[in-house]
């Protein structure tokens, strides 16, 4: 009797059991799917706070994500690329080129600062190693005489000055001063620079991201305090004649202050020189040409803007604007704090790089002449253009592509041929245009050749 009352439950039982481990199972990888999502929020939230982003992870997950897989085994080449510098074990988060054109500094999160002789770009990609005790530089920036350079700390939030010199046998070397400069305010460290007067003036600027820019001299006590009153500094930086100090912030504007000195090279005040109008929403970044006679912006409003800014700005001369674009990289849409410009030395080319793509254009026409796609593995950090113009130089992964300006010199030819037009025959300046032009057409033929 109890065996055929018992027969019947042993099935259901089963059953029960059966339905029991399918249930435990699917919440095991449900809940284990959650975790792992959570994980990749959790590290993307990570890196857009590492590289400063205002913009909210939830608009730019998706995107970051996409680059981010593709850390592990990326490749990349193109008929552009002259070489890819080697050498950091970690992100490369800034580059700087020194003024006299002999070196490229590099800082990353491997805690050194390399710099990279210009000379063996492509040939032995040569560099000294500078290592940055109990920290990492977000920022590395040569002095006006190429003889020291200054980093900004990412944990101190501070600013440490290196000096560079020579061993007998002609190495360079690398030392850093005795104390970093004293912490002034709490706010991140946005960028740093140094400036130069020609009376021989020197400061260092420290730009935060609330309002707060410091003039400092070079032993970093501060000579000034400027309040941007933009809200929040999205760029800024000293201009390369190393006269001017730019930032662009929450407002649709770029202002520009000059940093006086007296004829003996004592500090004497800071003025506002000029601004850079015309965009109808926030400036996200802008860059000067060699001898901050150009600048240009890019804006939130989808555009960029050209200025002439060689102007008596002291007699309330204001500049104009010379060409404007919509603008996008690679069909993507412009990224706040994933968007940097650079423009070339003579001003004739510009560059735009958005998340890991970069896209080349004529100042001149405002026409897009090459488009770089995935250069990097991760969000580019900066970009640059050398001293004379020949490549143009961007970071964001271990690496550092460098790629050939060939729009430089097509520029430079169609700029001359121009100018020579107006020209008499026998014009000593007809012939110094000639000789730039032949020599324009032989750099231009011997990369196209090699690609």
């Amino acid at each position: 009797m109890d065996v055929q009352s018992n027969a019947p439950n042993v099935p259901v039982f089963a059953v029960t059991l059966a339905i029991g481990a399918v249930i435990l199972l699917l919440y095991m990888l449900f809940g284990t799917s959650k975790k792992e999502e959570k994980e990749n929020n959790s590290s993307v939230s990570e890196e857009i706070e590492k590289n400063g982003a205002r913009t909210s992870s939830k608009k730019i997950s998706k995107v970051h994500q996409k680059h981010i897989k593709k850390n592990t085994g990326h490749v990349f080449a193109h008929d552009l690329l002259h070489t890819s510098l080697k050498g950091h074990s970690g992100q490369v988060l800034g580059l700087d080129m020194s003024i006299n054109g002999k070196y490229l500094a590099s800082c990353s999160d491997d805690r050194t600062v390399r710099l990279w002789s210009v000379k063996d770009f492509g040939v032995g990609n040569r560099c000294v190693r500078v290592n940055v005790e109990l920290d990492h530089a977000r920022q590395a920036r040569f002095s006006p005489d190429s003889r020291a350079f200054i980093a900004g700390l990412a944990m101190e939030n501070t600013v440490r000055v290196y000096r560079l010199g020579k061993k007998d046998d002609g190495t360079t070397t690398c030392s850093p001063l005795e104390e970093d400069f004293e912490k002034s305010t709490s706010s991140d460290l946005l960028n740093i620079g140094v400036g130069a007067s020609s009376s021989g003036g020197s400061f260092v600027m420290t730009a935060y991201k609330d309002t707060t820019i410091l003039i400092r001299n070079l032993k970093g006590h501060i000579l000034a305090t400027i309040n941007t009153n933009q809200g929040n500094n999205n760029y800024a930086c000293v201009s390369p004649c190393g006269r001017f100090v730019a930032c662009c912030g929450w407002t649709p504007d770029v202002k520009v202050w000059a940093v006086m000195f007296t004829r003996t090279g004592e500090f004497r005040e800071v003025v506002r020189a000029f601004e850079l109008k015309g965009h109808t929403s926030s400036v996200w970044t802008f860059a000067f040409n060699n001898d901050s006679t150009r600048m240009i912006t890019v804006s939130k409003d989808g555009t960029w803007r050209f200025y002439d800014t060689q102007i008596e700005y002291d007699k309330g001369q204001e500049p104009y604007l010379l060409n404007s674009g919509e603008i996008n990289v690679c069909g993507n849409p412009l990224l706040e704090n994933y968007t940097f410009i650079a423009l070339s030395p003579d001003a004739r080319v510009a560059a735009v790089a958005n998340i890991n793509n970069i896209g080349v254009f004529s100042t001149r026409t405002g026409v897009k002449h090459v488009e770089f796609k995935e250069v990097h593995a991760e969000l580019i950090t900066a970009i640059t253009f050398d001293i004379a113009g020949r490549y143009l130089l961007s970071t964001g992964d271990k690496h550092i592509r460098i790629f050939h300006n060939i729009l430089g010199y097509k520029e430079k030819i169609i700029d001359l041929e121009a100018k020579q037009k107006n020209l008499p025959a026998a014009s000593a300046t007809k012939e110094r245009y000639q000789k730039q032009i032949t020599e324009a057409k032989q750099s231009l033929e011997a990369i196209t050749k090699n690609t």
